[in-house]
């Protein structure tokens, strides 16, 4: 008679996992800690019930002298640079994925000639690859914190991502950073003086490539209805009756590509474009007789939101420094209990058939 021996390499199948289970909490239920301990301490969380005590024997004092060294550090678990196996839905590209809003303090370089220090808010995010699980965000903010001490710039911003770009192996990143620009500004007739603040966003696009600089300005004026000015003059001559007419604070944000080409185009050269098209910007300190005056200039140049993105839309245009470029307009109505809206686009970097459904909530101005 033949006798075939088992084959010892056949992997068990779940019934058999499931009878060897239940043999090992039989025995584990009548076997004391301190057996099961030496036995194998991962035995006790297969054991229904509570975990007993002395599994395992972790230590509750913070180990503040322990040190990280290299060797340490290579046995942590990396799930962010895991197997395509451990991607969650769908394999797809992500076009845009990283950190929004770290802050740090940040030198820029005034037309003046003087730095000023500013804190800013950074957005930092790279593309990924539909078969990689994912990225490690702090190499972000670590490949910007190497070049934050330095005064910024667009080239500086370059050279910030061209290391995260790098570090993270990727093809396609953005940077944007957001913050409030002071400008001492004067008053239209007292000579008192006080700072205006803008916020600006500078953001360098890397796609396919090609390289964008793009700054962003939101300008804070005052719109005089035309209609309601000639209504109310009309009030006044036909039947003198002292009318007057509505305005409104508005806000205007400009998005510009900076021709790479050109030479530098300052802050202050774009909050001085939008002067230049817009001349009613909100003041900052007012006595009695730049109130006045204030009424004078708004009269002069009174504004529905479609001449106000056309306006802008001229300076832009005569601007060498320039290239594609985006208007959009928001006239916040005294009259109306809603907002009038405006949109012009300049190029293909900013056209869209789709916009935000919050977009105009975000040009509302808060003093």
């Amino acid at each position: 008679m033949n006798i075939h021996p088992r084959d010892v390499n056949t992997n068990p199948d779940r019934d058999e996992a499931e009878a060897a289970l239940d043999v090992l909490r039989r025995w584990a239920a009548k076997a004391s800690a301190a057996e099961i301990s030496l036995l194998d301490p991962a035995v006790a969380r297969l054991l229904p019930g509570s975990v007993p005590s002395n599994y395992p024997d972790l230590s509750r004092r913070y180990p503040a002298d322990f040190v990280a060294d290299e060797a340490y550090r290579d046995t942590l678990p990396d799930l962010q640079n895991g197997p395509a196996s451990l991607i969650r839905g769908a394999k797809q590209q992500i076009q845009h994925v990283g950190i929004s809003n770290f802050r740090l303090p940040i030198r820029f370089h005034r037309k003046s000639g003087d730095d000023l220090t500013l804190e800013t808010s950074v957005t930092g995010t790279v593309s990924l690859d539909a078969e990689k699980k994912g990225i490690n965000m702090s190499r972000i903010m670590r490949s910007f914190y190497k070049h934050a001490e330095r005064t910024f710039s667009f080239e500086v911003m370059e050279a910030a991502l061209d290391d995260y770009m790098t570090d993270l192996d990727t093809f396609d990143a953005r940077i944007q950073m957001r913050f409030s620009y002071p400008d001492k500004v004067r008053s239209l007739r007292s000579g008192l003086e006080g700072y205006q603040y803008y916020d600006i966003a500078l953001e360098l696009v890397e796609k396919d490539g090609e390289r964008l600089k793009i700054m962003h300005l939101d300008y804070v004026y005052s719109s005089t209805c035309p209609c309601s000015l000639e209504l109310s003059e009309h009030a006044r001559s036909a039947r003198g009756q002292l009318a007057t007419p509505h305005s409104q604070r508005s806000v205007a944000r400009i998005s510009v590509v900076v021709d790479c080409n050109a030479d530098c185009l300052w802050f202050e050269d774009l909050i001085a474009l939008c002067r230049r098209a817009v001349p009613t910007e909100t003041q900052v300190m007012v006595k009695r007789e730049d109130e006045q005056a204030f009424a004078e200039l708004n009269a002069a140049n009174p504004i529905f939101v479609e001449d106000a993105a056309r306006l802008f839309c001229a300076e832009l245009l005569a601007d060498h420094h320039i290239g594609d470029f985006r208007v959009i307009a928001s006239h916040q109505e005294s009259l109306h209990s809603h907002d009038a809206v405006s949109v012009l686009t300049e190029g293909p970097t900013f056209a869209s058939a789709s916009l935000d459904p919050r977009l105009f909530t975000t040009l509302f101005h808060v003093g």
